[in-house]
C-alpha cells in the first residue's frame, strides 16, 4: 500500500507523519524530498525553483514509489501531486520553468500518480503558517498553491485514478 500526505506548506503533513511514525514503526514512512533535493543537489526550493529544482524534485518521487515495492506499508510526506502543483506554480505564475519541464512534470504525474493508493490532503485552514527557515512563510504563495491543489484534486475526483482524502481539525481529529 502507498499512501502520502500531500498539501500547501505548513499545513501538517510532516507533523501526521511523525506521530504515525512513533505509533506504527514498521511501517516505511518516507520523507519529503524538497528539502532533501535542497541539500542534496544544492538547489532553491519554493519561490526560487526552477527547471532543476521540479525535475530532480519529480526524479526522487520515483525513486521513492520505485522503492515502495519493497515494503508492504509505504507513507510519503508528499508525493508526484505535490510536484506537479509547485511545477504548476512556478510555470505559469514565476515563469521560471521552461515548456519542456512542465511537460515532462505532467507526464510523469499522469502515468504515476495512479501508484499512490490514497492521498492524503492536508488542508492549511486550521494550520497556522510558520516559518521554519526552509519553507515559505508568503502566505499569498501559500493561497496560490493552494487554489492548485484543489483544482488538482477536483480534477483528480473526476478520473478517478487514485483516492484523495481530505484532513481538516486539529491534529487529533486529523489523526
Amino acid at each position: 500500500m502507498v499512501i502520502s500526505f500531500s498539501g500547501p506548506q505548513s499545513s501538517g503533513k510532516t507533523t501526521l507523519l511523525n506521530i504515525l511514525k512513533e505509533k506504527n514503526p514498521a511501517f516505511n514512512f518516507v520523507p519529503e524530498v524538497t528539502r532533501l533535493a535542497k541539500k542534496k543537489y544544492r538547489v532553491k526550493i519554493n519561490e526560487a525553483g526552477n527547471d532543476k529544482t521540479q525535475s530532480l524534485i519529480m526524479y526522487e518521487h520515483i525513486i521513492n514509489l520505485i522503492r515502495s515495492q519493497y515494503h508492504d506499508v509505504n507513507i510519503f510526506d508528499r508525493c508526484l501531486l505535490d510536484g506537479l502543483i509547485y511545477t504548476t506554480y512556478l510555470y505559469y505564475v514565476q515563469k521560471s520553468i521552461s515548456k519542456e519541464v512542465m511537460r515532462d512534470v505532467l507526464d510523469v504525474s499522469s502515468n504515476y500518480i495512479s501508484s499512490y493508493d490514497v492521498i492524503f490532503y492536508t488542508e492549511p485552514e486550521d494550520v497556522p503558517l510558520v516559518d521554519d527557515g526552509e519553507r515559505s512563510a508568503d502566505d499569498k504563495f501559500r493561497k496560490n498553491i493552494t487554489e492548485l491543489f484543489e483544482l488538482a484534486i477536483s480534477d483528480m475526483k473526476k478520473t478517478l485514478l487514485t483516492r484523495v482524502v481530505r484532513l481538516k481539525g486539529t491534529v487529533t481529529e486529523r489523526l
